[in-house]
């Protein structure tokens, strides 16, 4: 674990109970005179690194010991364009995404999505909080919804397509926003539209699901 997020952090004195007691006392095994590196929400770019000054069984106490600005993120950002996908597809590799910096995921009403799903973004954003904690990411990945996917491609114009029938991704292209569509692909008549954009396929000849080509198309740009 890169730092323990806390919305005491920065704070002279800081305390820790639950299960982040349990985790850097009977897990880390951490023990007094460690120093160990805290975040708080409001402002993931700054760290504070605390001593820890004592336990009583249930708690542990730390004192700060120094403070600076660390940020950790991409070189690169990549905004992914996500055909609608059952919530829980998204959840088994958002900590995979976050890892590969992800920038930003909008999540589009496609043909063949379907219309009954409704993202948790909290949700989200806790899953997101564990993995930023272990890789030491310092920004969570921003959530959009988009109506059509015609409007997507009108508000992101330079998209690459990931679909069957284009050229194939080379390690050169040059990219910063891509579209996946959802199980059962992309409907004709939104392929219609992608006459001005660039269309890609991965060198595979196996059909990935949606959520293995997010992670293959962020493993790539990364």
């Amino acid at each position: 674990m890169k730092f323990i997020l806390s919305s005491d952090a920065g704070k002279p004195q800081l305390r820790l109970s639950g299960d982040d007691y349990k985790y850097v006392i009977k897990v880390r095994r951490q023990v007094v005179g460690d120093i160990i590196a805290f975040r708080n929400r409001t402002n993931l770019n700054e760290e504070y690194r605390y001593i820890l000054e004592g336990t009583d069984g249930r708690n542990a106490s730390f004192m700060l010991d120094s403070h600076n600005y660390v940020p950790c993120g991409a070189a690169k950002k990549l905004h992914i364009g996500w055909c609608i996908v059952d919530p829980k597809t998204v959840e088994k590799v958002l900590p995979m995404l976050t890892e590969m910096g992800v920038s930003k995921i909008t999540f589009i009403a496609c043909h063949r999505s379907q219309r009954n799903f409704r993202f948790d973004f909290e949700r989200f954003e806790r899953i997101m909080e564990s993995s930023i904690m272990q890789c030491g990411r310092t920004s969570l990945i921003e959530f959009n919804e988009s109506a059509s996917l015609s409007e997507f491609l009108n508000d992101n114009p330079n998209s690459v397509i990931l679909d069957f029938g284009g050229e194939e991704l080379n390690s050169a292209e040059v990219f910063d926003t891509a579209v996946i569509g959802c199980e059962g692909g992309f409907h004709e008549s939104e392929r219609s539209l992608f006459a001005a954009h660039r269309v890609r396929h991965f060198s595979s000849l196996m059909i990935l699901r949606s959520e293995s080509a997010a992670v293959a198309v962020a493993a790539r740009h990364l």
